[in-house]
């Protein structure tokens, strides 16, 4: 038994070791916050309880029954009582303390409202369609906040490895400098400014992980997971397509207009608008209701209580009729909120399209801008680190000096940090234009 402990604790240790250390795609990260997200919680819970309104709002067009039932006793201290008899008994009377109860079932059903309950119904269901467009709405932003935090991560990956690749040059500078210093062929200067340079690198290097562990923070949070969760990520295909095709933006945005959840969610808010001025106009309108019950009560000093049910049993079917008349204005009221939500609605849908056009349009411009960069700078930096490669084998020579040696290494870094930065900007610009463009 002990064996056997001992053996399914290692394998439970290995199994979470192995997840603890599982590789993530980009996707796999998208799919894990569309389940545990908080946000994306909150508005699915939001979308239920639209849900729920929309069958309340249906179950208004049932009737409704109640059982009602009153119960009391009455003491009348200072009545009187009487005596009568009764054969060969004398029987005493008091009504001091009376019993009386009342029973009765009691239904109403409303005939005609002026539309207010088909349209109540009608408007609920849109609510429900517009939480869940919002529940959509917050998995797309969700998304789109993973898309940037991840290329963000793949991006300091890559910058921390040339940090090293700088870091590694630098020192190799600093031993060819000292040694030279030690032969008497370099002054004492010129190897400190060389000491100074590798400093530099390796604050770079720490400044570069500090920003991917605060892109790694930001990732772990939509994704709800804890801060001490080992998150190991990498996925090849985000940067492959730095440099494809980019979809044209007018194609982009009218597949947008199609499918974008925030669209298709203020398109319902102007329906919505129309609704609302209808349920008030049934303010103007009479409205029927049907009602019907049953009725029965007995009283202590009148006799056996079931005869009494009997005797004082009734049915009871109405039919009642309201007609407005004079509202103080609220009707009136109403129809003109319902107008200016109408308007606001439709300034909204407005602000809605042009603010996708803007994201669509700047994305777009971006990733055009950044593949142009990454083409040029990919030129730059081969020229660059040819450039540092002559000046350092002539420096060793003695044949340049150590300006000549620093300034072509500050190019060459320039240029590899460049032509990251243009690589992944235009990987995260065209991932998110296509998040734009899917159907």
């Amino acid at each position: 038994m002990r064996r056997f402990t001992l053996y399914l604790s290692a394998m439970v240790l290995a199994v979470l070791t192995l997840h603890a250390h599982d590789t993530w795609t980009l996707q796999q990260c998208i799919d894990r916050a569309k389940q545990q997200n908080i946000t994306i919680k909150q508005r699915d819970v939001t979308a239920r309880q639209a849900e729920l309104n929309v069958r309340d709002a249906r179950a208004d067009r049932l009737p409704s029954v109640s059982f009602n039932s009153n119960q009391s006793f009455q003491n009348r201290p200072f009545a009187e009582s009487y005596s009568m008899v009764d054969g060969s008994q004398v029987v005493t009377t008091s009504h001091k303390n009376t019993y009386n109860g009342s029973y009765g079932v009691s239904a109403s059903m409303p005939l005609y409202d002026g539309g207010k309950i088909k349209n109540n119904i009608a408007l609920n269901e849109l609510n429900s369609r517009i939480a869940q467009l919002d529940v959509s709405t917050a998995e797309l932003s969700i998304e789109e906040q993973i898309t940037r935090a991840y290329i963000q991560i793949l991006y300091s990956d890559e910058a921390i490895v040339q940090d090293d690749e700088q870091i590694a040059l630098s020192q190799a500078q600093v031993d060819r400098a000292q040694a030279l210093f030690k032969a008497g062929l370099l002054n004492r200067a010129d190897v400190a400014q060389l000491e100074s340079q590798l400093a530099n690198d390796r604050y770079q290097r720490v400044a570069d992980e500090t920003t991917r562990s605060d892109y790694m923070l930001q990732l772990k949070q939509l994704l709800e997971l804890d801060g001490d969760t080992t998150l190991v990520i990498a996925d090849p295909t985000v940067t492959t397509d730095a440099l494809a095709p980019l979809p044209i933006k007018t194609n982009v945005y009218a597949a947008a207009l199609d499918a974008r959840p925030e669209v298709k969610a203020q398109l319902l808010a102007l329906d919505r608008s129309v609704l609302d001025e209808k349920i008030a106009r049934a303010g103007r309108l009479p409205q029927i209701n049907l009602s019907a019950g049953l009725n029965t009560s007995n009283s202590s000093g009148n006799g056996n209580m079931f005869t009494q049910l009997k005797e004082q049993w009734s049915n009871v079917i109405g039919v009642s009729i309201s007609i407005p008349l004079y509202d103080r204005g609220k009707t009136s009221n109403a129809i003109a909120r319902a107008r200016l939500e109408r308007e606001q609605a439709e300034l909204s849908l407005q602000e809605t399209r042009k603010a996708l056009w803007k994201s669509i349009e700047t994305y777009h411009l971006n990733a055009t801008s950044a593949q142009q960069r990454y083409l040029a700078a990919q030129q730059r930096e081969k020229a660059a680190r040819t450039s540092y490669e002559l000046t350092s084998e002539q420096f060793r020579l003695g044949l340049k000096n150590i300006v000549e040696l620093q300034t072509d290494k500050t190019a060459l870094s320039n240029a590899v940090q460049q032509t990251l930065q243009a690589k992944y900007m235009a990987a995260l610009n065209a991932a998110l234009l296509r998040l734009y463009a899917r159907q």
